[in-house]
């Protein structure tokens, strides 16, 4: 898949969760089922905090000089939220109550980065032959660690419309 088409999957990904988020009310945002479960807002901070670490990888990433023979991954399995992961400690959100205008904020500043990393990117098709280590994944081209996000956010607007609909 190329970097010019995992963009626009980015981008849509994105304005559907936008779109979700639009006209929820703070409490909407932060009410937990239990507290096991994470809120809106908190499935939101997870997205964000990702990002950002996903940025971090795929700036240490770039910095080698010697291409990868690894193959890329199946990740569509990320899809499947029958099939339970749980997020790294570092990744996980606060119970910080916060207000849609934070969330917002925080949503953007994190796809803000990932675009100042990727536009450094001279030849988009040395994201895949680099590749850097992922907590879970294992070895897996930076390509790949793009192009999981929007299958990771797409994972996570169906726990949010999960949500929206428990509290219905």
């Amino acid at each position: 898949m190329e970097l010019q088409e995992i963009n626009q999957k980015l981008k849509e990904t994105r304005d559907e969760l936008l779109g979700i988020l639009d006209g929820l009310s703070e409490d909407q945002l932060n009410k937990q089922k239990d507290s096991f479960s994470w809120s809106i807002s908190q499935v939101c901070q997870h997205l964000a905090k990702t990002e950002e670490l996903y940025v971090v990888a795929i700036r240490k990433g770039l910095k080698c000089t010697e291409d990868s023979l690894i193959e890329n991954k199946p990740l569509e399995f990320l899809l499947d939220r029958s099939n339970k992961l749980e997020a790294p400690d570092i990744a996980k959100p606060t119970d910080e109550f916060l207000e849609y205008e934070e969330i917002i904020e925080k949503l953007n500043y994190s796809r803000n980065k990932l675009h100042e990393i990727l536009n450094t990117v001279d030849d988009p098709a040395v994201l895949s032959r680099r590749h850097f280590i992922h907590p879970v994944f294992k070895e897996m081209l930076l390509i790949e660690w793009v192009r999981s996000l929007y299958l990771h956010e797409q994972r996570h607007i169906k726990q949010i419309n999960e949500i929206i609909e428990k509290f219905k």
